[in-house]
C-alpha cells in the first residue's frame, strides 16, 4: 500500500476532498431547507394553453417557506398544546386594573362623544348650563370603570370564543416566512452548526475508507459511489446525533444524549423570548380579537355593557330625552355612542398593553413549561424541520456527494 501511495501521491488527498464534500453537501442541504423564501425558477403555465398541462416547475424554494402554512401550523400546535393555555393566561388579567389604566382616556372619549351626540340629536342640550353638563359627565365618570370591568370579566369568561391563538399565530407566520425560518434557525442554531461541522469530520473518516477501497480495487466507480454514500451518511448520522438518544446513556465516564436535548434550558429561553417578542405580542393578540372570527362576540359584549352603562349614566335624563325627542331618538343616540366607542376601542386598548404584557407573562410561562417537557416532547420543537420532506435533504446531499466523487476521480487519475 505504501508503494501505491508513493506512486500515486494524489490518493492522500482523497480523505480531505471527502471531508470537504461532507461539509459542503451538509451546508448546501441546510441552505436549501430555508432558502430562498420565494420560488426561483420557471413555471410552465403557458403550456396549458396548448394542451401540455401539469408540466412540473423547474426551480427551488426553501422547504420551510414552500410549506409555510403546514410548518406554521406545526410550530403553532406546539405553542398551543404544550406551552400556552389561553384561558389560564387571561385569567391573570385583573379587570379592575384594566379599568383604572383606561379610565382617564375613556372619560375624555366619553365627554367628546356625549357632547357631539347630544348637540346633534337633543335640542335642549344647548340650553343646559356647563354646570348641568358637568353633572352628566360626572355620572358618566362614576359608571365607566364598572362598565370596563364588566366588559373585561365577560371577555375573560368567553376568551376562547373571542380570541383564537392558533389562527393568530398561523396567519402571522404564514405571512412572514423570514420569521418562520428564524424560529427554527434560532432554536436549532448550534445543531445546524454541528451538522455542518460533522459533515467534515465524518467525510474525512469515510474518505480514508474510500482511499483504502480505491487502493484495493482501483475501480473508477468506487469514488462516485463513495461520494454518494458520504453525502447520504453524513446527513443521516448528524440528524441521528441531534435527537438520539432522548434519554442519557452512560458509557464509562461519558454521558451520551441527543445534542438538542442537552440544550433544553438554553433553547427554551431563546424560544420563549422569540415567540413572545414577535408572535404573541399584545398588538397581535388584541388585533386578532378585534379582527378575527371572534370579533362579533367581542363587539356584542362591548355593545351590551355600553348600552347598559349609557342607561345608568342618563338616569332621569333618558326619560327627558324620550319625552322631548322620542324613544327612537334615544335609541339612536345610544347606538351612535356605542358604535363610536367600538370604533375607538382598538386604539384605546393600547393604553393597557404594558399591563397586559406583564399580567399575561407569556415569555416566563413558555420558558417554565418548555423546560419541564420530557425529552421526547421537547425535540418536537425542532424535529418538524427534518421530518418535512427529509428525503429531499438526504437526496440532495447524496447527489452532490456523487458529483463531488467524480471530481475526486479526476484528482486520482490525473
Amino acid at each position: 500500500m505504501l508503494e501505491y501511495i508513493q506512486s500515486h501521491p494524489s490518493i492522500i488527498i482523497l480523505p480531505f476532498i471527502s471531508a470537504i464534500i461532507g461539509w459542503g453537501t451538509n451546508v448546501v442541504a441546510l441552505k436549501m431547507t430555508f432558502y430562498p423564501l420565494e420560488f426561483i425558477g420557471f413555471k410552465f403555465k403557458g403550456f396549458k394553453a396548448i394542451g401540455w398541462g401539469g408540466f412540473p416547475p423547474i426551480g427551488w424554494q426553501g422547504i420551510i417557506p414552500s410549506k409555510a402554512e403546514t410548518m406554521a401550523g406545526k410550530a403553532t400546535d406546539m405553542i398551543t398544546t404544550k406551552l400556552i393555555d389561553v384561558e389560564d393566561q387571561f385569567s391573570r388579567i385583573n379587570p379592575a386594573i384594566v379599568a383604572k389604566e383606561m379610565e382617564s382616556s375613556i372619560l375624555r372619549l366619553s365627554r367628546e362623544i356625549t357632547n357631539e351626540v347630544m348637540t346633534e340629536h337633543v335640542p335642549f342640550w344647548k340650553l343646559l348650563s356647563n354646570k348641568q353638563k358637568e353633572k352628566i359627565y360626572a355620572r358618566s365618570a362614576e359608571e365607566i370603570p364598572s362598565v370596563i370591568e364588566e366588559i373585561m370579566e365577560e371577555v375573560k369568561v368567553n376568551i376562547t370564543e373571542v380570541f383564537d391563538l392558533k389562527a393568530m399565530a398561523v396567519e402571522h407566520l404564514r405571512n412572514n416566512k423570514e420569521l418562520l425560518n428564524r424560529i427554527f434557525l434560532e432554536v436549532g442554531d448550534k445543531e445546524f452548526s454541528f451538522i455542518e461541522r460533522s459533515g467534515f469530520y465524518f467525510g474525512f473518516l469515510f474518505g480514508i475508507l474510500q482511499a483504502i477501497i480505491w487502493v484495493q480495487f482501483e475501480a473508477n466507480w468506487t469514488l462516485p459511489v463513495g461520494g454518494l454514500l458520504v453525502g447520504y451518511l453524513t446527513n443521516i448520522l448528524a440528524l441521528r446525533l441531534i435527537f438520539s438518544p432522548t434519554k442519557p446513556i452512560k458509557i464509562f465516564k461519558w454521558k451520551i444524549q441527543g445534542l438538542f436535548i442537552k440544550r433544553q434550558n438554553e433553547v427554551s429561553k431563546g424560544y420563549a423570548h422569540l415567540v413572545s417578542d414577535n408572535i404573541m405580542t399584545m398588538d397581535n393578540v388584541f388585533t386578532q380579537m378585534f379582527n378575527g372570527k371572534g370579533a362579533d362576540k367581542l363587539v356584542n359584549i362591548i355593545t351590551k355593557h355600553s348600552r347598559e352603562g349609557i342607561d345608568k349614566t342618563a338616569g332621569f335624563n333618558s326619560s327627558l330625552i324620550k319625552f322631548t325627542s322620542g324613544t327612537d331618538t334615544y335609541d339612536q343616540i345610544k347606538t351612535i355612542a356605542v358604535n363610536r366607542f367600538i370604533e375607538a376601542a382598538p386604539e384605546q386598548i393600547h393604553i393597557v398593553f404594558d399591563y397586559a404584557k406583564q399580567a399575561l407573562d407569556i415569555e416566563e410561562t413558555m420558558f417554565s413549561r418548555m423546560t419541564s417537557l420530557p425529552p421526547d416532547e421537547f425535540v418536537d420543537f425542532l424535529r418538524p424541520v427534518f421530518q418535512e420532506d427529509e428525503w429531499k435533504l438526504i437526496l440532495t446531499g447524496a447527489i452532490l456527494g456523487m458529483a463531488a466523487g467524480f471530481l475526486q476521480l479526476l484528482f486520482v487519475i490525473f
